[in-house]
């Protein structure tokens, strides 16, 4: 996560403070290949450019795929949902493709409001029944008189749930649907039936019996279909049995017996297709879970309750998905259509690519994209001034590959193409993948070409492990296990205490107040976010981070420029100044104190209209009240160790020499070591945390010791300030756009889930999927820089009429929105 601004600023910064500054070493995927290995005729070939036109076919590739497995194969979610599936851990079931949502109380309620669902069946679909209310009322007991009819009402909500004892698929079964098709009868909303144990048991498994149990189902399979016209249908497949405990009676019900009825029930069933289609839908996810854990049956016949559990879950999601439309459910879900500002950003994209056609059509000349430094080479990059203008066609074309790169967004997001997963967190899930990349980061060494404290190098190291770390966090789910998620939190502090740090020491030496800096720093902060507002229908408050970074910023800004403006060269000159400056700290932490303390001026600030269309989320700022005071005291830790430090370096105490440590020995050897145990202390403290509100609560407070600790870890020893992981700096570059792009193409269903794009194995679609992700985020950060240059010119009346359009532009976006909103 980018927490830095304009980077040729920053360098300048760097040279004016601590003397010649070398260029920031090479962060293209070229040298992320070969880093170390001093092959430049391999660098050639495996470089960033070969790498995106690689990941664009596989997309094209995939894309195809999935088209003709989804529509040409004949597959939906729904059909995986009740028909396949696996476990991922005890009771976690994951359907085929999809992601079943865990529906509460009132979710339930709310979906099956007014309406009668019926299990129709035997003491099998009896369980079956107990599952299904226990979502609506999880209290309820299974104190039914066995072999008779059970009803249940959820007086609330207007809800009917009946289980009618019918078990033997007989003309007693197909009476009760035929009198539910006559025109004025209390049709069920939804029916779940079944029935084979009873009819192998009293007829000793004959042939007879399963000829005549097909010619049953035949005869009720056109009423069925006709319920089903009405509302929906379910026929649930026979679970199997544990043979070895069943008791002597029930012995005759083998698991090749039922198999025999489950098969001739799906051919009665098929036989009344219409279209080729049926309307009844087969019910075989709790047989898929029995299989694996029938063993647990206390009986044999009944199957366990976490199997029977699933099955009633799974028939929540076929019902209710498509009415409740859960972020975390796109099993059985349609594709919702696109919104009015989704189409006008299609149409803007598709604008730019004709305009772009009709330069190349014209003949103009073929423009160049400046290369960014060290994308495509190990050179040097060239001064500033080298770099020739943007040309005409320039913003077209990054508009164009913008648009892309957001098709394939709305593809892996919004669209019914791929494939998702739900997240499963265990520990090896998180551990291995991490031990991995820290063993590739130590292994993608190099000299560093600064040696002082947190330079430019040792800083993108540092956000792009963190990066990684947050990665590979969200990916496994790993926020379910308390320790790693307090150390997860401190990573996203350290990010907000670098903002400080940086944005602090640039206005320190630089003084540069101007409105040009300040775009910059905003555009490139915001504009992926903004278009993905657009394109994905997400609310700004959303990608929490990129909020809380521009905020603060703002903060950071409007501190240090008010009068008066405290620089390094005014204090230097007189020392009452840095009184001045600890004043105006003092005025900042007052104004935190203040929003975090007093709730009602947080929410008369950001409840207020438009800051409502940008910080509410589902009508409400909590989430980002949330985010907000969990760190509210890590960007100011930032600016008051610049501001020691860089005192510290103007009067000369620290040594910043190559291997000299940045104290004396007297103390620096001390430091290291307290260091050390204020570290581990954190870790060993936020180990033992027993809830995240606990832990939260004294987060914000003690969240900078670790930071402080890592800090002089990393930079006491002088060889440890000399190298530094050219694998960790090369992500820490892009962090930004890993941390943004990640919802969408990495993740899914907005983060609540795992983009499949190689469905049946997880290892080559974590890889595939990685690939593509990075590929992408690297190009967005280009793309913006593209754009940054023609958006935001150096000359300000220019600047201040293109403010004025994206004001005319914001507002008008935002009273779409809003009046989207309002119906």
């Amino acid at each position: 996560m980018e927490v830095g601004g304009d980077e040729k600023e920053e360098e300048e910064v760097r040279r004016g403070s601590c003397g010649e500054f070398t260029s920031a070493c090479c962060h293209g995927g070229a040298k992320m290949a070969v880093l170390g290995l001093g092959k430049r005729e391999i660098n050639q070939h495996f470089t960033i450019r070969n790498a995106k036109l690689i990941s664009l076919a596989l997309v094209v590739a995939l894309v195809i795929f999935h088209t003709a497995l989804r529509y040409l194969g004949g597959g939906d979610s729904c059909e995986w949902l009740l028909s396949s599936g696996r476990y991922l851990g005890e009771n976690v079931w994951q359907p085929y493709g999809c992601m079943m949502h865990k529906y509460k109380r009132f979710e339930a309620k709310s979906c099956l409001s007014k309406k009668r669902v019926a299990f129709v069946g035997d003491s099998r679909i009896r369980q079956l029944f107990y599952s299904f209310i226990k979502i609506i009322e999880p209290g309820r007991r299974e104190d039914g008189k066995r072999h008779a009819d059970i009803a249940f009402q959820e007086k609330s909500s207007s809800l009917y749930v009946d289980f009618l004892w019918y078990p033997e698929a007989n003309n007693s079964m197909k009476e009760r649907l035929i009198s539910w098709t006559r025109e004025g009868s209390a049709t069920p909303d939804v029916v779940i039936l079944g029935a084979a144990t009873w009819s192998i048991k009293l007829h000793g498994g004959s042939s007879d019996t399963l000829k005549q149990y097909k010619v049953n189902v035949t005869a009720m399979a056109g009423y069925l279909e006709r319920l089903a016209r009405r509302g929906e249908v379910y026929w649930v497949l026979q679970e199997p049995v544990n043979e070895e405990v069943l008791r002597k009676d029930r012995k005759v019900i083998t698991n090749e017996q039922l198999e025999l009825y489950n098969k001739a029930a799906v051919d009665a069933l098929d036989g009344a297709k219409r279209n080729n289609k049926s309307l009844v839908k087969l019910l075989a996810a709790s047989r898929k879970a029995a299989l694996e854990t029938i063993e647990q049956s206390d009986d044999g016949l009944h199957i366990p309750e976490g199997a029977r559990d699933i099955g009633a879950m799974v028939l929540m999601n076929a019902v209710c998905n498509k009415l409740q439309r859960p972020i975390d459910g796109s099993c059985c879900q349609t594709v919702a259509s696109p919104n009015l500002l989704q189409k006008l950003a299609a149409c803007f994209f598709v604008a730019s690519a004709l305009i772009l056609l009709g330069f190349c059509v014209l003949g103009n000349k073929r423009h160049h994209r400046p290369v960014p430094p060290d994308v495509e080479s190990l050179d040097e990059k060239k001064p500033a001034s080298a770099v020739a203008p943007p040309g005409v066609k320039a913003p077209f074309q990054a508009v164009c590959r913008m648009g892309v790169i957001m098709t394939y967004f709305y593809l892996c997001d919004r669209a019914d193409l791929f494939m998702k997963e739900q997240k499963f967190y265990t520990h090896l899930t998180f551990f291995i993948p991490l031990i991995y990349i820290f063993v590739l980061g130590v292994f993608y060494s190099d000299n560093s070409k600064e040696t002082r404290l947190l330079n430019r190098e040792q800083t993108d190291e540092w956000k792009g492990w963190m990066q990684l770390v947050i990665l590979i966090y969200h990916m496994s789910g790993a926020s379910a296990f308390i320790p790693v998620y307090m150390h997860v939190r401190v990573l996203v502090a350290a990010y907000l205490f670098q903002t400080g740090y940086g944005h602090f020491t640039f206005f320190w030496l630089k003084g540069d107040f101007g409105l040009y800096r300040v775009c910059q720093v905003l555009f490139r902060l915001n504009f992926l976010v903004l278009v993905l507002c657009v394109v994905m229908d997400r609310p700004y408050q959303f990608y929490y981070f990129v909020p809380l970074v521009s905020f603060w910023f703002v903060v950071i800004y409007g501190m240090m420029a008010m009068w008066p403006q405290i620089l390094q060269k005014r204090a230097s000159a007189n020392n009452m100044w840095h009184l001045g400056i600890v004043a105006k700290f003092l005025v900042l932490l007052l104004f935190i104190c203040v929003m975090a303390y007093s709730q009602e001026f947080f929410n008369g600030i950001f409840s207020s209209w438009p800051f409502s269309m940008l910080f509410e989320v589902n009508g409400s700022v909590y989430e980002w009240g949330f985010r907000w005071k969990l760190d509210r005291f890590a960007v100011i830790y930032g600016m008051l160790f610049a501001f020691v430090y860089l005192v510290l370096q103007k009067r000369q105490v620290l040594s910043e020499g190559k291997g000299e440590a940045l104290f004396s020995a007297w103390i620096a050897n001390p430091l290291f070591f307290l260091s050390i145990i204020t570290f581990v202390t954190y870790s060993v403290w936020a180990s033992g945390c027993k809830s995240k509100s606990e832990c939260n609560e004294m987060h914000p407070y003690i969240s900078v010791l670790q930071i402080l600790a890592f800090v002089l870890i990393r930079n006491i020893p002088g060889y440890a300030r000399s190298i530094y992981s050219s694998f960790f700096a090369w992500f820490g570059k892009i962090s930004l756009e890993l941390f943004i792009c990640q919802y969408h193409i990495w993740l899914a269903a907005d983060t609540k889930g795992i983009l499949i794009l190689i469905p049946g194995s997880p290892s080559l679609n974590i890889l595939v999927s990685t690939f593509i992700f990075v590929c992408v985020a690297h190009e967005i950060s280009l793309i913006t820089n593209d754009l940054a240059q023609v958006v935001i010119p150096k000359d300000t009346t220019t600047l201040l009429k293109r403010l004025g359009c994206v004001l005319v532009l914001a507002t008008l976006t935002l009273f779409i929105a809003r009046a989207r909103q309002s119906t």
